[in-house]
Parts: structure tokens; C-alpha cells; sequence
């Protein structure tokens, strides 16, 4: 019986070591990655702006590492609408989205010359 009660001990053991021995770390998304895609896709708007406008995008990445504008807020309805057809459903590599997939970017678009 003592025999028995110390196996079991010794399984136990070694089961929480394998389950708490994680191989596959969590990979987090790099932001820079993500802030850099956005800019990249809101460069050269067709419209002209009047004055500088700010603006707080957030997103989420899907399934297929796409992303999708879950909200966008800014006084200018234009910029909005902007930043909606630009950002819906691009490609963002998979390396860049890591585990968090929801992002809040600030984006500030300037003034046309």
C-alpha cells in the first residue's frame, strides 16, 4: 500500500511538471508591425483636409490574419469613411499578430499643403 501511494505521488508529480512545462510560449504581436501596416495603407488620401484631424482606430484580426475595423473615433466623417475602406479585411502577416488580436491605434492625419 505504501508502495502504491508513493506511484502515485510520483505520477502526480510529474504530471503537473508536463503540463506546466509549456514548449509553445505565447507569442505577443508587435505593435510597431501593426502601426506600420496601418500607415503604410492610409497613405495619400484622395481628399484634402483642412486641418490636421485625430483619430482612434480600433481593430481586430480574424481567422484569416485579416484586419477588420471594429470602430473609429473622429469628428470628420470623411476620415472615418477613409480609414474604413482602407483598413477592412487587408492581409496583416502572421508573424506581426501574434496572440493579441484586438489593437487601439491612434492615427493623426495632417493637413493638406
Amino acid at each position: 500500500m505504501k508502495k502504491l501511494k508513493m506511484l502515485v505521488l510520483v505520477a502526480a508529480i510529474m504530471f503537473t511538471g508536463a503540463i506546466s512545462a509549456n514548449t509553445n510560449p505565447i507569442k505577443e504581436a508587435e505593435p510597431n508591425s501593426i502601426t506600420e501596416t496601418v500607415g503604410k495603407l492610409l497613405k495619400n488620401p484622395e481628399f484634402q483636409l483642412k486641418k490636421d484631424t485625430d483619430a482612434l482606430v480600433q481593430i481586430a484580426i480574424n481567422q484569416d490574419n485579416e484586419m477588420v475595423v471594429l470602430s473609429v473615433d473622429t469628428e470628420n466623417k470623411a476620415v472615418e469613411s477613409y480609414i474604413k475602406s482602407r483598413l477592412n479585411y487587408k492581409k496583416v502577416s502572421e508573424d506581426a499578430v501574434g496572440f493579441n488580436k484586438s489593437f487601439k491605434i491612434p492615427v493623426k492625419m495632417l493637413k493638406s499643403k
